[in-house]
């Protein structure tokens, strides 16, 4: 007759170790990632994506595999979950990275411009964050229009050339020089809509260079269009959220905040500095914005 053992919590047998990595498990790996750089794909809508994120979340090997493929396309996972996705972000050095100075090209040739498109951007980043706190809740939905982005910059450049001149500095335009100082002297001298024949907004207005960015960031799902009030009426998404966060405390939107027209975010839009070269391109449908 066997002897009955009662197994104690110390004699209670391992775990089965993972096996080795196999090509399928890469496979998968790389899958998610792929839909992670997919911007308007929602994972409750797709049971392939929902199973992936469901394996990542618990299969720790799994999830480990699929950072190293990330990290060696030069992308960095801000977060996987079901209401996000695999959110990821670009390294600097990615393909996959964007930059100021090819997104501006798009729309207009004047070099000066690309300050303009970096500050509707940041602005963009600001209003949709206004607080500390709302950037923090997950439940939080930023919404923004852009006639309110374009009367937000405006202000911001009175401010800065009350400022300019209470220190003296010269209000002249400059527009090789680098920051908001550069950028508020072209914008404030901007045509707000401009005009043409057919009475469409010239793409070289201010509010055509924010309904750009506004664009832009619905094309890479990071905002979604609500409705035609104030020039275009946009809420965030999860992604903008993880993106701006991640982007939190540049130079240039610290200098922004300092003048006092919104509350500190500590957020910013993501810039990556244009390059001399001409040969960089956008690349289609990659789901990433712009960062420092």
């Amino acid at each position: 007759m066997s002897e009955y053992v009662e197994w104690s919590d110390a004699e209670a047998p391992a775990p089965p170790v993972s096996t080795a990595v196999t090509p399928a498990d890469a496979a998968d790996a790389a899958r998610l990632v792929a839909f992670g750089l997919q911007p308007k794909l929602q994972p409750a809508r797709d049971q392939e994506y929902t199973d992936l994120l469901r394996r990542y979340r618990e299969d720790p090997p799994f999830a480990r595999l699929a950072d190293a493929v990330a990290s060696g396309l030069g992308l960095v996972v801000l977060e996987v979950s079901a209401r996000a996705g695999m959110a990821v972000t670009a390294a600097e050095d990615s393909v996959f990275a964007v930059r100021m100075g090819d997104y501006a090209r798009r729309t207009a040739a004047d070099s000066g411009d690309r300050f303009l498109h970096g500050l509707a951007h940041l602005s963009v980043a600001a209003l949709a964050f206004p607080r500390p706190e709302d950037l923090a809740d997950d439940s939080y939905i930023g919404r923004v229009t852009v006639n309110g982005v374009d009367a937000f910059v405006r202000q911001a450049c009175r401010r800065l050339e009350e400022r300019a001149q209470e220190e003296g500095e010269n209000t002249d335009p400059a527009t090789d020089a680098p920051g908001l100082e550069a950028a508020w002297r072209i914008w404030a001298r901007r045509s707000v809509t401009g005009a043409t024949k057919d009475a469409r907004r010239p793409a070289s207005s201010t509010t055509g260079i924010v309904a750009k960015a506004l664009g832009f960031l619905t094309d890479s799902g990071f905002l979604q269009r609500t409705g035609d009030e104030g020039g275009g009426t946009y809420r965030t998404t999860a992604r903008y959220q993880l993106q701006v966060r991640d982007m939190a405390g540049t130079a240039a939107l610290a200098e922004l905040l300092e003048l006092g027209i919104v509350p500190d975010t500590g957020a910013s839009a993501s810039l990556l500095p244009a390059e001399e070269s001409d040969d960089l391109d956008l690349v289609a449908d990659a789901g990433l914005p712009f960062h420092s």
